[in-house]
């Protein structure tokens, strides 16, 4: 790592250094490897050129040869056994040769040599090296390979005349090797023609690397001049969006064209921002990181009762009341990170108690880096005082109708009990007055029930939480309402269920209503279903699920809506308070009962209890 940053240290910072920097790298390296690879390639070519001439002579003066050294001596009436005389009969013969494929090829030396006779035959051209006829090769010499291996042989090295490119084939006759030919070259001519090939490449690759620095260089100041006017341009656009940039040639050119593109699309974005911020009825607020404001739109000007001109770099609090304690979901967003969205709260402005929907969340630059906050300000005090009127309204009206309802149903008894005594107060028969006594007791007793209900639908107590296990629940409840139905009864209860935690009791008595309903809804051959069931509801909270299904008539489609309200039934004998309380009980326990129903198919009564009662879900 610290080799890399000292080698950083000396590369340029300039974009014409760097170019400099990458051309000689993009054109040196290359060219030199080039000139390299030429060199190597053209000297061993010239090797392989020079190897093929000089085994090109050897053959010829093996075809020369003829039959054999043998052969020859045989024709001169000579033998193998005196060496001597052999060499100097083998030598007339075959010197001629020699030597006219050396003058042929000046700088080359061919000659013989005698396996048998272990002597050079002949050594062209014979004026220069006549005097090595008849002398051995000594045993490091590679021709000794060649007449033991019988293939041929290239070798570069000193040798009898000298450093030189020596060829040596083998001579086979019958299958024997008897002896071997040699064709060489001295190597000063080859790395005299080697050297002139080097200059030539050295020349070209100087001369190619030298072109491409001079159009590098030249390239190179029209491109930093070109980009010195763009970064100029720049500057000026960082104060002045609406500043031009005047394009050079070329495609330093078309990058120029874009910035200013870039720049008018940017301008006509930040105009637009604009206006959509002082044209939103929302209010929106800008923070940094200290908290203190950055921007506010008129929306939230009106809003808080303020001037942008006098927030505008004080802190988000100074739009609070003095010495108030809010907890700010904005000031929050900046502390924690964690946005808010759709917060319901009282803001307390400075001339006003507000009650505003807020959403806040971090602002980020370009590169994703967290700069800020905003927060959106959505006034709902307005909707709020009409929303507390029209409540108002709807509890009188449900007032109106629970009066309305409560003087129907104790008419009916008091219309009775006074038709009742009119008829005994002028009757004096005993018999008749033990006849209607029982009569006026239930009527009574009618009342009495009322008055129960309306008190326990008025008066609810808090429910007494415990964990409750709701299919044991079930089944004592299930025993208790199957004496009261002949409708068959069938329960389908989850086996792992979890406790619940409720009020047991009340529970009982929502179940038990909702049975005692699907009964009289069903008839003698329908069937009733308690399913239990556990699932996960909004928020992933866990809730406990209890359905009632029957068979029976069903509800008709426009009393759906009216099952709940107070006294209402259709039932003869009904109060119309079993559905309201189990709908009370239902919501004290933050749970959820819906009514699905269909006219002459059956109806469905399902609760959702949640597992975990929250006292807090109270406040």
């Amino acid at each position: 790592m610290r080799s890399v940053e000292w080698l950083r240290g000396y590369l340029p910072n300039t974009l014409r250094g760097k170019l400099l920097l990458v051309s000689l790298a993009v054109v040196f390296l290359p060219i030199s490897l080039t000139g390299y690879l030429l060199e190597r390639e053209g000297r061993q070519a010239l090797v392989q050129e020079k190897t093929e001439k000089l085994f090109g002579l050897a053959r010829l003066l093996d075809a020369n040869l003829g039959p054999g050294y043998d052969a020859l001596l045989a024709d001169a009436g000579q033998s193998g056994d005196d060496r001597e005389a052999a060499i100097r009969s083998l030598s007339a013969k075959l010197t001629p040769f020699t030597d006219l494929v050396a003058a042929a090829n000046p700088g080359v030396g061919v000659g013989y040599y005698s396996k048998a006779l272990n002597a050079i035959i002949t050594y062209g051209p014979s004026r220069d090296y006549s005097t090595t006829v008849g002398t051995s090769i000594p045993p490091e010499h590679p021709g000794w390979r060649v007449l033991e291996s019988g293939h041929k042989a290239v070798e570069s090295g000193p040798q009898v005349r000298g450093f030189i490119l020596n060829a040596m084939l083998p001579i086979l006759r019958d299958g024997t090797v008897i002896g071997y030919i040699w064709a060489n070259e001295l190597s000063d001519d080859v790395e005299r023609q080697a050297a002139a090939m080097d200059r030539s490449v050295l020349t070209v690759s100087v001369g190619g690397i030298l072109l491409g620095l001079g159009l590098t260089h030249a390239l190179s100041r029209r491109i930093a001049r070109d980009i010195r006017g763009i970064n100029e341009g720049l500057m000026l656009m960082r104060s002045d969006l609406g500043h031009v940039i005047a394009p050079p040639s070329g495609e330093v050119g078309e990058i120029a064209v874009e910035i200013n593109s870039m720049a008018r699309a940017l301008l006509d974005a930040r105009s637009l921002t604009e206006n959509i911020l002082n044209s939103i009825a929302d209010g929106v607020i800008a923070v940094d990181w200290a908290g203190q404001v950055t921007a506010i739109n008129p929306a939230a000007e009106q809003m808080l009762g303020v001037a942008a001109a006098g927030v505008i770099g004080k802190p988000y609090e100074s739009l609070f009341k003095p010495d108030h304690r809010f907890a700010s979901p904005l000031l929050d967003t900046l502390k924690t990170g964690r946005p808010h969205v759709g917060v319901a709260l009282d803001f307390p402005a400075p001339k006003q108690t507000l009650y505003l929907n807020v959403s806040s969340s971090l602002l980020r630059n370009s590169r994703g880096e967290a700069i800020g906050a905003v927060v959106v300000l959505k006034d709902l005090t307005e909707q709020r005082r009409l929303r507390t009127q029209i409540m108002r309204a709807d509890r009188l009206a449900a007032l109106g109708e629970l009066v309305a309802g409560l003087a129907h149903e104790v008419r009916n008894p008091l219309t009775s009990i006074r038709g009742f005594m009119q008829f005994l107060e002028s009757c004096e028969d005993i018999k008749e007055w033990q006849r209607y006594a029982p009569l006026i007791v239930r009527q009574v007793d009618s009342l009495n029930r009322l008055v129960t209900e309306l008190l326990e639908f008025g008066r609810p107590r808090p429910p007494a939480i415990r964990s409750v296990q709701l299919n044991d629940l079930i089944h004592e409840v299930s025993l208790l309402a199957g004496r009261k139905t002949g409708a068959r009864m069938a329960l389908d209860l989850a086996p792992d269920l979890p406790l619940v935690e409720a009020d047991g009791e009340a529970l009982k008595q929502v179940v038990l209503n909702l049975i005692i309903n699907a009964s009289q809804a069903t008839p003698e051959t329908g069937s009733i279903r308690v399913v239990t069931a556990a699932e996960t509801g909004e928020g992933d909270r866990r809730v406990a699920i209890v359905a009632v299904a029957d068979d029976g008539e069903g509800i008709a489609p426009e009393n759906l809506d009216k099952v709940f309200d107070p006294f209402f039934s259709t039932k003869p004998n009904g109060t119309g308070l079993g559905l309201a309380m189990a709908h009370r009980i239902v919501d004290a326990h933050h749970g959820t009962i819906t009514i699905a129903s269909t006219p002459g198919a059956g109806t469905t009564v399902t609760l959702r209890i949640p597992f975990l009662h929250s006292p807090a879900d109270q406040a």
